[in-house]
This record gives structure tokens, sequence and C-alpha cells, in this order.
């Protein structure tokens, strides 16, 4: 059985907010189909509030963060998790 490739508007939007809720800019991390594949990001609040809806996009959950800042780490460090 072969198996369907997604097409590039197929794939999940992913964002992690990294400014706090009171800033006037917001900041995040954004990456598409592959969560640890990102690019950081400054928009205006409404401009923020509007690029999610129009890009459906998904909040990282505490577990793809914690992967994606350990792998950070390794890459940085040598060693997964440990600086």
């Amino acid at each position: 059985m072969e198996q369907r490739v997604k097409t590039f508007n197929e794939y999940t939007r992913y964002i992690r907010v990294r400014s706090e809720p009171e800033d006037k800019f917001v900041e995040f991390d954004f990456a598409i189909g592959y969560p640890e594949l990102f690019v950081e990001l400054v928009l205006p609040r409404d401009a923020f509030k509007v690029f999610c809806e129009h890009n459906n996009v998904v909040h990282m959950d505490s577990d793809m963060i914690r992967q994606i800042d350990e792998d950070m780490v390794k890459w940085r460090f040598g060693e997964k998790g440990h600086r």
C-alpha cells in the first residue's frame, strides 16, 4: 500500500510564545511540520492574532518544548540535556 505524501498546506503549523503576556510585541517560534525546525519571529499583538488564525497554529506542548530545548543543548554542548 502506497502512503500519500502530505502537501505543504497539510502540514501542522506550530508556535511557541517566548514573550510575556504584557509585552507590546509577541516573540515566538514558528515551525511548519517539524517543531524542531523553527524560525524566530516578532509581531505586534494584533498581527500575531491574525497570523495564528490564518495559519491555524498549534501551541507546542510542554513535552515538545522540553525535547526541543534538550536537543538545542545537545547541539551547543555535546550532550543531550547537559551543559
